[in-house]
């Protein structure tokens, strides 16, 4: 039997789907590829969702009876054992949820980020003080103080992304009221404003403040992350957060409804280089 995860990583969804696409170009149904590998039809179902790993001696079976090239195949099944390898975030597997295991992947493999938050400073641009601030308020629910520097450590470790040499860009909606509530005391604060104006700097980086004095916007039900990826094989996706738990939508309605709430508030806010100086006006009140 393959081997069931908490949650896949975007290599493993990116070749189940191209296995499924491979199967149906092969006019193959999953019954007839289940007879192939002697298993139930379900157990292909799965490793096209990529709710299993894909274990290497059903994939090269299956790649055959596809009519996949020698050379081809090779090549798949490299991709699929460096798929199989676990995230760098895997190490944090005691304190990570499998919920969100799913997100760093994804965080990790988009090309475009855009996120609304009304409540916190997004945990990308979050200093190490104003992320322990936070969840020792109880935003990771009740944890020891062992388990929140874990926290606080995967947060800062996954920031890494933004630097690299194929960042990609994070555009950012966030309230007034994230700024205006106070994470840590006003040295904390000061220290957080400040990473946001040197984040801001970034090529990569769209920072803009929702102003109190601009009114309503349609994003105030919550917060919520869009990812855009450079694999055809990935739609664009949604993530929503709840809290116990997230959703992950990629429905073309529910993307493109989330598309246009993020494109209302972005025109409604603060402009990038308006939001620099809110945070500077924001800075001095400390």
């Amino acid at each position: 039997m393959s081997e069931p995860r908490s949650a896949p990583t975007v290599g493993q969804v990116v070749l189940g789907r191209r296995l499924q696409d491979l199967r149906e170009r092969a006019g193959l149904k999953r019954e007839e590829a289940a007879k192939v590998l002697r298993v139930a039809p379900a157990t292909v179902r799965r490793m096209e969702m990529a709710e299993v790993a894909l274990k290497i001696p059903y994939l090269q079976l299956l790649l055959k009876s596809y009519g996949v090239s020698d050379e081809e195949a090779d090549a798949f099944v490299m991709l699929a054992e460096d798929a199989n390898q676990p995230g760098w975030w895997q190490r944090f597997h005691d304190i990570l949820p499998g919920w969100f295991s799913m997100y760093v992947s994804l965080e990790g493999a988009a090309s475009l980020i855009r996120t609304y938050e009304p409540h916190f400073v997004p945990g990308l641009l979050q200093t190490k003080d104003y992320a322990r601030a936070v969840m020792l308020s109880g935003a990771v629910g009740q944890t020891s103080p062992e388990d929140i520097e874990r926290h606080v450590d995967l947060r800062m470790q996954r920031q890494e992304l933004l630097t690299r040499e194929d960042a990609p860009r994070l555009w950012v909606v966030m309230d007034e009221t994230a700024l205006r509530r106070q994470a840590g005391g006003s040295e904390v604060m000061r220290g957080q404003i400040d990473k946001l104006l040197t984040a801001a700097k970034l090529p990569n980086v769209t920072l803009q403040i929702a102003e109190f004095a601009a009114g309503p916007h349609p994003g105030t039900y919550g917060p919520f992350v869009l990812f855009r990826f450079a694999v055809p094989e990935l739609p664009d996706m949604v993530y929503s957060e709840y809290l116990t738990g997230a959703v992950y939508l990629d429905g073309r309605n529910e993307v493109a409804t989330h598309l246009e709430v993020m494109d209302r508030m972005a025109a409604q806010a603060a402009t990038a280089h308006r939001t620099k100086e809110i945070l500077r006006d924001l800075r001095k009140e400390l």
